[in-house]
């Protein structure tokens, strides 16, 4: 709700709130009364969901007792080696797993919540490996290309063409248009 409150919202949306059950959700949110009872806003109680899937299981993990937790993560961790073909997906799954469980176990160090969870030998593996080094190469490329973006404005304002900036940044024509026009969107709104 803080998000809606800071934002000025140009298109729909809609938003979910995930509840670990029923007696948690207390009904008593004045301040947001009209976006909870609105078709906009689902409430979700993870202990109603009956479809199991790895998404779901793994966000129930963040309920889950800690007693239990390390046995769940551990067969969430191998249902997604062996249910996620896409090595990068596979490797953000298994990270975001072992978020859940550091932030379930504060005082142990990393290196202790990873033998807890099998993951230092999986980590030296040649597969997760090159999934990692991929992942940081996306990365990467993605901030590069964000690089790239920011300087348009700056060069359509030296009077650079579309094509020109296209040329010279070595991206596409149609990606340098959007963000000029994005541009000139913005200008005419703070004008």
């Amino acid at each position: 709700m803080n998000y809606l409150d800071k934002t000025e919202l140009t298109n729909n949306w809609r938003g979910v709130v995930i509840f670990p059950n029923s007696n948690v959700d207390t009904g008593e949110t004045q301040r947001y009364i009209e976006l909870l009872n609105s078709q906009r806003v689902n409430r979700v109680y993870l202990d109603q969901l009956t479809e199991p899937s790895l998404g779901i299981e793994t966000v129930k993990l963040i309920v889950e007792p800690e007693d239990t937790a390390t046995t769940k993560a551990r067969k969430l961790i191998t249902s997604a080696q062996q249910q996620i073909a896409n090595e990068v997906t596979q490797r953000e799954l298994i990270q975001l797993i072992e978020t859940i469980i550091v932030y379930k176990f504060p005082r142990l160090s990393r290196e202790e919540i990873e033998q807890m969870l099998g993951l230092g030998e999986l980590k030296q593996t040649r597969v997760y490996q090159e999934a990692f080094q991929e992942g940081k190469l996306e990365g990467k490329l993605e901030g590069k290309l964000e690089g790239k973006l920011e300087t348009i404005p700056q060069l359509l304002t030296l009077g650079l063409t579309v094509e020109q900036i296209a040329k010279a940044l070595g991206i596409e024509v149609e990606l340098v248009r959007q963000v000029a026009s994005e541009k000139v969107s913005s200008d005419d709104t703070n004008t």
